[in-house]
């Protein structure tokens, strides 16, 4: 396999993880098992919140970096505006999938912020390498401003289950800017370290290994920078502040949780280079690569049918950690055996060829 088809592959491989880690993540939300389950499945589904998703739009930003790679090099003015307008139909649609999601009560979903990343990746796609990381800073600082200037909470009852004033222009902006599962400040700073990354040649198998040492060693640092700085600053603010402003979990989404969920997300994806690239003839590999085209379908599909299921045979809200985790990874396994499947007749998956269609 050569070195752009293991690069690309690996991308799919990698998307199919983080579908399975949003899959546990969402699971763990619908059915409200936050506090149950032992303390070891506790931690691992805590290790997938807000990972899994930031890993998610990282991959997306690389992707968009891969698909504009020979415009940008061509500084091709028509071939720019193909692409643009390509990423205009894909947001249009991931807009329209995400409102459907939305009115069916769905208030975790990411494709409607996944939309609006995109038209801002399309007005990026010839600008300079500096000018990526300036904006990532900058949607960074502001973030964390945000968080300090204005009360977060405003809109979620107590247990972030329900957002007031949704359906308002108010309640809607906020949301999606702001206090989301997956605001645009900070969370287009993962797509944009993702646009970043895809015009380097750090994939390539000569800087795999530093990337994956450091980006580890970043996540370490940062992981210890929080503990401390939680245990400075809490006799002098409280705990609960404390960890609002150095916390690493994706609600509130802090500085540190952006730099530790790049670092771990850069990390998971070196190391499944390494699987693509040693193990990329088992079917296994195939299959989880043929999960990873049809990421779009299993997203949908894991709250259309998974949850569907579950609300109709009436044990969508059990509290069940232990459930929703089997039932998650039982979902998860069953998409790998569909996409291997559906990938041996068709060249896209349902949902994939639908917006291709239809944009």
């Amino acid at each position: 396999m050569n070195q752009l088809k293991t690069r690309i592959t690996a991308l799919d491989y990698t998307r199919a993880w983080a579908i399975f880690g949003m899959i546990i993540v969402n699971y763990k939300l619908a059915m409200q098992a936050g506090n149950g389950g032992s303390e070891l499945l506790q931690k691992i589904a805590g290790l997938l919140e807000g990972r899994a998703s930031a890993l998610f739009v990282l991959l997306a930003g690389i992707g968009v970096s891969l698909m504009t790679t020979k415009a940008r090099m061509a500084k091709n003015e028509e071939q720019i505006r193909r692409n643009r307008y390509s990423l205009y139909k894909r947001a249009a649609f991931l807009l329209a999938a995400g409102m459907a999601l939305l009115l069916l009560d769905w208030n975790a979903d990411i494709l409607h912020y996944y939309a609006v990343f995109l038209v801002a990746a399309s007005l990026l796609i010839t600008a300079p390498d500096k000018r990526l990381l300036g904006l990532f800073i900058f949607v960074l600082v502001t973030a964390q401003l945000l968080l300090v200037l204005f009360d977060y909470t405003k809109g979620w009852d107590a247990g972030f289950q329900s957002y007031a004033g949704f359906w308002t222009a108010e309640g809607f902006t906020r949301n999606l800017m702001f206090n989301g599962f997956h605001p645009f400040f900070p969370w287009f700073g993962f797509f944009l370290i993702g646009m970043w990354i895809g015009r380097k040649g750090w994939l390539s198998p000569q800087h795999r290994l530093k990337v994956l040492l450091y980006s580890l060693s970043g996540a370490v640092v940062i992981e210890s920078l929080s503990y401390f700085l939680i245990k400075l600053i809490s006799p002098v603010l409280g705990n609960e502040a404390a960890i609002f402003l150095f916390g690493t979990k994706p609600m509130p989404p802090t500085m540190l949780y952006v730099l530790s969920g790049i670092c771990t997300a850069v990390a998971f994806l070196a190391l499944c280079l390494y699987t693509v690239e040693k193990f990329d003839q088992s079917i296994l590999t195939q299959a989880m690569i043929h999960t990873g085209q049809l990421s779009l379908s299993h997203y949908v599909g894991h709250i259309v049918l998974g949850l569907g299921l579950l609300e109709f045979a009436g044990y969508l809200e059990n509290g069940s950690l232990e459930f929703a985790m089997a039932y998650g990874s039982l979902y998860f396994a069953a998409a790998i055996v569909f996409s291997h499947w559906w990938r041996k007749r068709m060249a896209r998956g349902p949902i994939e060829w639908a917006m291709r269609k239809l944009g």
